[in-house]
Parts: structure tokens; C-alpha cells; sequence
């Protein structure tokens, strides 16, 4: 029997999430694992009169991928992907891995050669989400896998999903859209900041946001969601920062991270564990090492780290900031084919925007 929360679940993705369309072209990606969730969302889109396009995953075919193919299969680009790219009005793309440690003894360059190709085909789509002409949506599926990566079981990990996307309420769109206008409070209180200036342990950064626009990530693109960001000026991000939550990155942990930047650039990565993984990530192409987003995450109801960085980088509290391509519709313009997002608790840290305090202790200070 369909579990009706996962039917709630993918209403939710394809009415308030993603507006699908009659006539619109939506993919739904996912592993075999989240059929069910596949099958809702194929649903949903065809009683919309649009057209859903399925793409399942295997377990272990990444690693089969990163492990056997050649330097050109590696950087191989299908023309059916870029006339997909240039055609598809939206993706509906499930986290919903067997095995999140499936890459973990894989050669990091061969991933970071990889990830370098697949630029082409994400700036055909930013530019044309930029256009209003395609969109996209990231939401989780419970799997054995995120459950004891968040040291819980399959029953009590579903019942922490389900909730932090709001689909055990009663209205969950409505429920969304409370949270839209809260965030939006803070959204316009930073619209127009020129400078800020990061302060905590080990910690000491500014950058300039001047003339940049801040989002507000209210469930249009992931799912649960919680934050506002914006792309920080590129070659502006000057002196250090680190960052005390784990950063996972194809199912790669690396702890400690502590990045040095000069005139934008990250001159020094390092890191408790996993520095030579970071810095091969770092190295994949020349955007790598500038910074494409700046946040603060602002959903008070996860508590707690998942491992998981659709949950993590939303805690309330935190900030993090991404290693990698910016978001177009901030007015961000770093390329690259990596976008790795670096999670910092500020329960002792203070925020500055142009010289005065505004967010101290996890919290905005009028």
C-alpha cells in the first residue's frame, strides 16, 4: 500500500513546487530504491496534462562508472543530453541513494573530470532557468543508507523527513507559504548590503554582496527547505573561515575544513580529514576555488545533523558557504562544475553587514 505521505510528497513537488504545466516536459531522477515516490510524481504530472520523463539509477552503477570508464567516457556529453538541456521544462530529482559511502575509495580527479564536463549542460539550463524556461526541484527519499547516516532507524528517519517537508500537516502548501513570507522579512532586510564580515573561532572573513540579489528558498527547489542566500562578488572574498560541521561531497566526508582566501580565491584549503580529496574537489576547474554562495539556514525544525546536505545546510543557526558555481538569479557569474556547499554553526559567531551587528549567536539581532 502507497504510503500517503509520499503521495503528499509529490503534490506538493509538482503543484507548489515546480507549477507544472499542461504540455510541460518533466524528468523525474531518482534510484530504483524511490519507485514509489517516482510513481507518485509520474502521477501527479500526467493528471496536470504534462509529459514526465523517467531516469532510474542502479545500485552501484556510479562506482562502475568512475571505476571503469576511460578519460573519454569520463567527459563524454550526449547529444540526447544536450537536446534534453535545451527542451525540458523541469527535473524532479530524488536523493535517494543505497549506498552513500559508494565512492568513497574512488579516485577523486577521475569524479572532478567528470563533474568538470557537465558544466556545459548546467549552464544551458541555468541560463534558460534564468528565462523563466525550465525549473527544477531536489527532495529526499528515505533510504537505510541516510538513516544510519543520521544514526536512526528506516521508521524514525521517515518520520524526521516527512515532517521537516511539511507533508504530516494538514495544508502543505499553506504550511510553505508561512514560511515564504517569514523569510522574506529577512531576504529584504539584506537586499542592499554591501559588505559582510564573518566573525567566530578561527574564523575572520568579509566579502562584498554589493549590487547581488538575495533568494528566498521557500520549497521551490528543495524540498524540505529553509534558507536565503545570494552569490557573493567573486574576487571580493578576503581571509579565513572554518567550518565545524563535517562536509560531504559524493558520499566523501572530509572534517575541519579551514579555507584561506585572497582576492576571492581560496589560496589554502585544509582540513582534518580528507585535505587531499578537498583539494582534488577544489581543483576541478577554475571557478572551483571562488565562492558561489553565501547563506544563512533559517528552518528551526531540523535539529539535528543528517549527513545529508539537503537537511544540513537549512539548520537554523548555521551558516555555509559553496565552493564553486553561483547561482545565475543572484547575479553571481562563477562557473564551474563543482558546487560544494560547507556547513559553519554560529552559536559563537557574530555576522556584520557594513560594520553593524546583525546576526549573532544563530540568530538576526534588530
Amino acid at each position: 500500500m502507497q504510503d500517503v505521505r509520499i503521495d503528499g510528497l509529490a503534490r506538493l513537488l509538482v503543484e507548489y513546487s515546480l507549477g507544472v504545466k499542461e504540455g510541460d516536459v518533466v524528468i523525474i531522477r531518482a534510484t530504483t530504491l524511490a519507485e514509489p515516490a517516482v510513481r507518485a510524481c509520474f502521477r501527479e504530472v500526467l493528471k496536470r496534462g504534462a509529459h514526465p520523463m523517467v531516469r532510474l539509477s542502479f545500485e552501484g552503477q556510479n562506482y562502475l562508472f568512475y571505476t571503469l570508464a576511460r578519460d573519454a567516457q569520463l567527459t563524454f556529453i550526449s547529444e540526447i543530453d544536450r537536446v534534453t538541456a535545451r527542451t525540458v521544462n523541469g527535473l524532479i530529482a530524488f536523493l535517494s541513494e543505497p549506498n552513500t559511502r559508494e565512492l568513497t575509495n574512488v579516485d577523486p580527479a577521475r569524479m572532478a573530470k567528470a563533474r568538470a564536463a557537465q558544466r556545459e549542460i548546467r549552464d544551458i539550463l541555468d541560463e534558460r532557468e534564468m528565462k523563466g524556461e525550465f525549473g527544477w526541484v531536489l527532495a529526499p527519499y528515505p533510504t537505510q543508507a541516510f538513516a544510519q547516516d543520521a544514526e536512526m532507524s528506516l521508521l524514525e528517519y521517515e518520520e524526521f523527513l516527512f515532517a521537516a517537508c511539511g507533508v504530516d500537516r494538514e495544508d502543505p502548501v499553506a504550511y510553505w507559504r508561512e514560511v515564504s513570507a517569514r523569510q522574506k522579512v529577512i531576504r529584504e532586510r539584506l537586499q542592499g548590503v554591501k559588505e559582510l564580515r564573518y566573525v567566530g573561532p578561527d574564523t575572520d572573513l568579509t566579502l562584498s554582496v554589493e549590487g547581488r540579489k538575495w533568494i528566498n528558498c521557500d520549497g521551490k527547489r528543495n524540498m524540505p527547505d529553509g534558507e536565503v542566500f545570494t552569490s557573493p562578488v567573486e574576487a571580493s572574498v578576503e581571509g579565513h573561515i572554518y567550518f565545524d560541521y563535517p562536509a560531504c561531497y559524493s558520499g566523501v566526508e572530509v572534517h575541519g575544513v579551514r579555507l584561506t582566501f585572497k582576492e576571492g580565491k581560496i589560496v589554502e584549503a585544509r582540513a582534518d580529514k580528507g585535505e587531499e580529496f578537498l583539494n582534488k574537489m577544489l581543483d576541478t576547474d577554475e571557478g572551483a576555488r571562488y565562492l558561489g554562495e553565501v547563506a544563512f539556514g533559517l528552518n528551526d525544525g531540523i535539529k539535528r545533523f543528517t549527513k545529508n546536505i539537503l537537511f544540513d545546510e537549512k539548520i537554523g543557526g548555521t551558516i555555509h558557504m559553496a565552493a564553486g558555481a553561483a547561482y545565475p538569479e543572484t547575479g553571481g557569474t562563477n562557473k564551474s562544475g563543482l558546487h560544494w556547499d560547507f556547513i559553519k554553526g554560529m552559536e559563537q559567531g557574530e555576522v556584520y553587514a557594513d560594520g553593524r551587528l546583525i546576526y549573532k549567536g544563530g540568530r538576526f539581532v534588530d
